[in-house]
């Protein structure tokens, strides 16, 4: 027989609302643990009086009933998994698991029974259903009817609010059963009533969260918090974690009390109640108990008379209260000696405390994330400014938490804390890979780094270079750069000293020149412009028939031992397996790593090889097409050069056309650089040159000709 049973998925069914978590069972107890707020219940072994098993909503569900009267159901198992339950009991807690249905003819009448902390309506002996008597908020009674009212849900989205008993007369004198029925509620339901004096009074606290100042009132069994505009009664049963965390100016202090189920103000939930101390503020406290009772009470964790720091004392009566442990920091000294890390989050910043079992963040909004409900953690560079970063923590339900604005000085410090802790650290290996951006950081004097200026910066420095490229390329043959001032200093304008105005003849030539100046000058820096764009590059495809490179020696023992992986994690994904393959490779042995070493080199000197005769066969079929190429430019240029008179006759043609040039196109041409006049003597050479390239020997016929000519 197994000697624990565990499930997973299990709700506990906790004031009407069903609460995700882990069940474990074991010989000394069972233990539950809440997914959401970590909460854990223990039930001793010894405290078990009676266990029934039977069918609900979820499936089927456990009733655990203790020697104190208190119930515990826990809902979400299989049909199949009674007998291993039962059998447990049976071996470990000498119990026998009842089967027990609930009514379903759905009459509304039947008999009420009070049973520890339910209330059960049976039909016969079957229950309809159970009331949990700490979940009513308020008992009334009228003529021959009870009604009970329920605390609110926060968590569902509809919550049952009132149920109304009819309670018939009975003959018997001198008892009212109304009377009787409202009693047994009113003992066991969480009716909160302030009967009798406070034991202490704490006037005028600041309070963060909800904000202004509070008189803390201290009871036996709740917290009453009264201000000018809210008051709140806080029973202590809700309280579920107390921490006390300094400040970082060392000269005040933060009491947090995390509520669950959360106080309400209107539609707004508190689910931390923040208190905002002065370390240098004292205080005498008095109890209004007696000495005998208050050592019977707290055993001795209080005194009837108390004097020391307000904090402490409001942390002490509280803890005593509660009987919970208050959470400090823990060994965690940031860069600047103080137990926390200034950051933002949201919209407002606050403080960040890495505790021994968490973070907690103070204090607007508070944020508690436990170790155990981090998925992960994530250190991010800062998008506003060149000296800080950001911290993310994503939990196991999905949710993230970005605290931003953190100072780099805090890096190292926080980064040591998440490994000494063993949190997954999504960018892992990167305090290395962080570093250079870090001496980045240092080593730039500006607060601010503006990423769209940088890229802006960058992509000018491209554009410069390609327009140097271009220039580069063109050589001597790039055209004067265009200075209006130069050029246009012989022309007299209107509005000139020493313009002319005799002669409206010469205004009009001069206006015409100018004109024609102009669009030379436009058709000049439209040519400029085509010269300088950069050829668009053709991308050249990949040759299928080129040699595949090599693996590593990784790859290639990963495609040898893939299949063995699969077989001994059978249903593992495709991004598990490659992690489990890395977790293996890097386990490996030197000696076995130098065998896929070994065939690794081996499959590169094949490749290089394979390359080197690629290479060698492009090149020969690369020399046959430029042969095929030079043989058709030959034929046609052969076609080209037969018709010598009609390029005899294009020559004169063009000499007569430079012969008649105007006066505007003889001062443009005299007016450009002599390089203009080089560019086309050059060219004019190699259309000669390719002329007599291209023509065959001079035969008698072309000779003939040229006497002729």
């Amino acid at each position: 027989m197994a000697e624990t049973l565990e499930f997973n998925d299990v709700y506990q069914e906790v004031k009407g609302s069903m609460n995700d978590g882990r069940l474990r069972l074991s010989r000394q107890g069972i233990i539950f643990k809440n997914s959401k707020t970590g909460k854990v219940d223990n039930i001793q072994a010894g405290e078990l009086t009676e266990g029934i098993w039977r069918r609900v909503a979820l499936g089927h569900g456990l009733k655990l009933l203790t020697k104190n009267g208190h119930v515990y159901k826990y809902d979400g198992f299989r049909e199949s998994e009674f007998e291993k339950l039962s059998d447990f009991f049976k071996t470990h807690y000498r119990l026998e698991l009842m089967e027990k249905d609930l009514c379903v003819k759905g009459w509304n009448w039947g008999t009420v029974k009070f049973g520890g902390q339910l209330l059960s309506f049976d039909i016969g002996d079957q229950p309809v259903f159970e009331i949990p008597l700490s979940n009513v908020s308020q008992c009334t009674t009228g003529k021959n009817e009870v009604t009970l009212e329920f605390h609110q849900n926060d968590d569902a989205e509809v919550s049952l609010m009132e149920v109304r008993f009819y309670v018939p007369p009975t003959q018997e004198d001198g008892v009212d059963p109304v009377e009787a029925f409202a009693q047994n509620v009113l003992s066991k339901a969480d009716v909160i009533q302030a009967t009798g004096d406070a034991i202490c009074i704490f006037r005028e606290l600041q309070c963060l969260t909800p904000r202004g100042r509070y008189d803390i009132r201290i009871y036996p069994t709740f917290l009453h918090l009264h201000g000018k505009t809210f008051d709140y009664k806080i029973p202590y049963t809700t309280v579920l974690r107390l921490f006390l965390l300094p400040h970082k100016d060392q000269r005040q202090m933060f009491f947090v009390i995390s509520l669950d189920p959360p106080i309400k103000q209107g539609q707004t939930r508190y689910h931390f109640l923040i208190l905002l101390f002065s370390k240098d503020e004292d205080i005498s406290l008095t109890l209004n108990m007696n000495e005998e009772e208050v050592e019977k009470r707290f055993e001795g964790r209080l005194t009837k008379n108390m004097s020391g720091s307000l904090y402490e004392m409001v942390s002490r009566v509280m803890k005593a209260l509660v009987n919970r442990k208050i959470t400090v920091p823990g060994n965690f000294q940031g860069h600047s000696g103080a137990q926390c890390i200034t950051c933002s989050y949201k919209a407002s910043s606050g403080l960040l405390y890495p505790l021994e079992r968490g973070f907690i963040y103070v204090h607007k909004p508070p944020v508690h994330i436990r170790f155990d409900e981090i998925s992960f953690v994530n250190f991010a560079r800062g998008t506003t400014t060149t000296r800080s970063f950001d911290f993310e923590i994503e939990t196991k339900q999905g949710t993230q938490y970005t605290f931003s604005s953190i100072e780099r000085e805090e890096y190292g410090k926080l980064f040591d804390f998440v490994n000494a802790k063993k949190l997954n650290i999504k960018n892992r290996g990167l305090k290395e890979g962080m570093n250079p951006s870090y001496d980045e950081y240092a080593d730039s004097d500006e607060d601010q780094h503006d990423a769209y200026l940088e890229r802006m910066k960058e992509e000018g420095k491209i554009r410069e270079e390609n327009a140097n490229d271009s220039s580069d390329d063109s050589g001597e043959e790039t055209d004067e750069s265009f200075n209006p001032g130069e050029e246009e200093e012989d022309v007299a304008e209107e509005f000139d000293s020493n313009a002319s105005a005799s002669s409206s003849s010469n205004e009009g030539d001069s206006d015409r020149d100018e004109k024609k100046r102009k669009q030379l000058k436009k058709a000049k820096m439209a040519k400029d412009r085509k010269s300088r764009k950069k050829p668009v590059e053709v991308k050249k495809g990949k040759d299928p028939n080129a040699p595949k490179r090599p693996m590593s020696a990784y790859m290639l023992w990963l495609n040898a031992s893939r299949e063995k992986i699969k077989s001994d994690h059978p249903g593992i994904s495709i991004t598990d397996l490659s992690k489990k393959a890395g977790e293996i490779w890097k386990g490996m042995s030197k000696e076995k790593k130098e065998e896929w070493d070994r065939k690794a080199e081996d499959a590169r000197r094949e490749y290089e090889k394979a390359m080197k005769e690629y290479e060698g066969g492009r090149g020969e079929s690369s020399k046959r097409d430029k042969s095929k190429k030079k043989k058709k430019v030959k034929v046609k240029m052969e076609k080209k050069s037969t018709p010598s008179r009609s390029s005899s006759s294009k020559s004169s043609s063009r000499q007569l056309s430079e012969s008649f040039k105007s006066k505007e196109f003889v001062s443009s041409d005299e007016s450009s650089s002599g390089e203009n006049k080089g560019k086309k003597k050059r060219r004019r050479s190699e259309d000669s040159e390719e002329e007599e390239l291209a023509s065959t020997p001079p035969s008698s016929e072309d000779s003939a000709s040229g006497s002729d000519e």
